[in-house]
């Protein structure tokens, strides 16, 4: 195992005591468009894909519904394409097109909870199947091994199924990953509770038992520059990876702090849809954009009203118009 995008952030992190930082997969939220406009604001040390389904690419019926997951551009790199199957033989038979198309490593969800997920055996249903885990471990790092030695390879999961459990996080530990991101709640907590950050520096402790090379990141509820330093810190991890905090701020990436103004927002915005249009066309949902809604409409006077006008419009065009309309007052 020597990959050497884990092995320079790991090394990154130690020569600089702070988190290496990601930017989380998020279904039908961190796209290749939604991907650009963050590396404007400050972009994170790494990127992974929207979780992709290999059987869906695997399949000339399923590509097209799914291809769309692994479009990205050169400027989004270093990526890494994180995928799910429910066939042990569906993980390796994709490894050799993910290592064509350019990316930079792999990455296996064992922590979806979605019920059609689980109930196939995917996501985090593989905490309750260790020998399956091992051996759709095993066998992509065989595939690994014989196509690209360097190709990186890790797995995102939780930290339980319904209980926390302390023995899957050390079987994953011990598997030949390069990268191991611990989401600290279990499946069935959803995200209802607060992250497990009481157990997290027992996780970096167990890491530095058992396989002091592993690259460890932490995931939940990371909402501030200051919980991404403590994470290396305070918790020992080597990164941190931000999900849901990129709708607080946009700029949490950033170096230093970004206030961004009415106008900047608004010129954001505008600049994602317009990049939306030129990328899917009228191949993805329009309805997509609103989920974007949050993290450009705020901390300015009249954003929610704003923002609940843009919600009920049904085209690109009408909201261009109505932004265009706010600019020319900004």
């Amino acid at each position: 195992m020597d990959s050497p995008l884990w092995t320079s952030l790991k090394q990154q992190s130690q020569a600089t005591n702070r988190a290496f930082t990601i930017l989380a997969p998020m279904e039908d939220v961190t796209d290749t468009v939604f991907r650009q406009i963050v590396c404007e604001y400050g972009r994170p040390d790494l990127f992974m894909t929207e979780f992709t389904n290999c059987e869906g690419l695997l399949s000339d019926k399923g590509r097209e519904h799914v291809a769309h997951r692994l479009q990205f551009t050169h400027q989004e790199l270093p990526l890494v394409a994180q995928i799910w199957a429910t066939q042990v033989e569906s993980y390796v038979a994709i490894i050799p097109e993910l290592i064509e198309r350019g990316f930079s490593g792999v990455d296996i969800n064992m922590g979806c909870p979605v019920v059609n997920v689980v109930k196939n055996g995917a996501g985090s249903g593989l905490i309750r199947d260790f020998e399956k885990t091992k051996e759709i471990i095993h066998r992509v790092r065989e595939k690994i091994e014989e196509i690209d030695p360097h190709f990186g390879f890790s797995v995102k999961t939780r930290i339980g199924f319904t209980l926390i459990q302390p023995e899957w996080v050390t079987f994953l530990m011990q598997q030949p990953i390069d990268a191991l991101t611990l989401h600290l709640r279990t499946r069935k907590e959803m995200t209802r509770v607060p992250a497990h950050w009481e157990l997290a520096k027992e996780y970096s402790q167990m890491r530095e038992a058992l396989n002091p090379d592993l690259v460890l990141i932490a995931n939940g509820d990371i909402t501030s520059r200051q919980h991404i330093h403590d994470t290396k810190v305070t918790y020992g991890f080597d990164g941190a990876m931000v999900g849901r905090g990129i709708f607080e701020d946009i700029s949490i990436f950033s170096e230093s702090p970004t206030h961004l103004s009415r106008g900047q927002r608004l010129q954001a915005l505008r600049k994602h849809i317009l990049l939306f249009q030129e990328t899917w066309g009228n191949s993805k949902n329009f309805e997509l954009l609103k989920k974007y809604f949050k993290i450009y409409l705020r901390d300015f006077p009249g954003s929610a009203q704003l923002r609940n006008e843009l919600i009920i419009m049904k085209d690109a065009e009408e909201m261009l118009q109505r932004i265009d309309s706010e600019l020319s007052h900004v």
